[in-house]
């Protein structure tokens, strides 16, 4: 198995390492929300791969999107993290998600494209941060609207 699979696999997984340490009902409570938003990130990326907005060289698998690892690995593990500790403060949850995905755009993807992951192509790295902040927005509003529907822990 090529060195750069070995990374994204424990990119996928590591993450889940932690899901112990955030509790049970942490996980029941915010686990729809999270995967939902998961998936609408699995759209974008299609539309993101074939217009070319972004590209990922790496791949577990010829047929998967190269950013997987990091869809269902950091990014829906990080959701549930920032919710356990912003949920109910949604001034903070946003400045806590601002600072995480500008961290991600202006520094993680700087390294990604050094290493030969991934590369901004037809985005600009404001426009992809204003994307990561949309996201945040609609994944809190997701979240109040599961809450309510399901009528999880109020």
């Amino acid at each position: 198995m090529k060195r750069y699979k070995i990374y994204l696999i424990g990119m996928l997984i590591i993450p889940w390492f932690s899901l112990p340490l955030l509790g049970k009902q942490t996980f029941k409570k915010f686990f729809l929300s999270s995967l939902g938003i998961n998936l609408l990130a699995v759209g974008e990326s299609f539309i993101a791969h074939e217009k070319k907005s972004f590209w990922f060289y790496k791949r577990l698998h010829p047929k998967l999107l190269g950013d997987i690892p990091l869809i269902f690995g950091p990014f829906i593990v990080g959701s549930l993290w920032i919710f356990k500790f912003t949920y109910g403060h949604f001034f903070r949850y946003m400045v806590t998600n601002v600072a995480i995905d500008s961290f991600f755009v202006y520094i993680v993807m700087d390294w990604f494209k050094k290493i030969g992951y991934a590369s901004l192509i037809r985005l600009k790295k404001y426009q992809f941060s204003f994307i990561f902040f949309v996201k945040a927005f609609v994944l809190y509003g997701l979240q109040k609207a599961i809450g309510k529907r399901l009528n999880l822990f109020n």
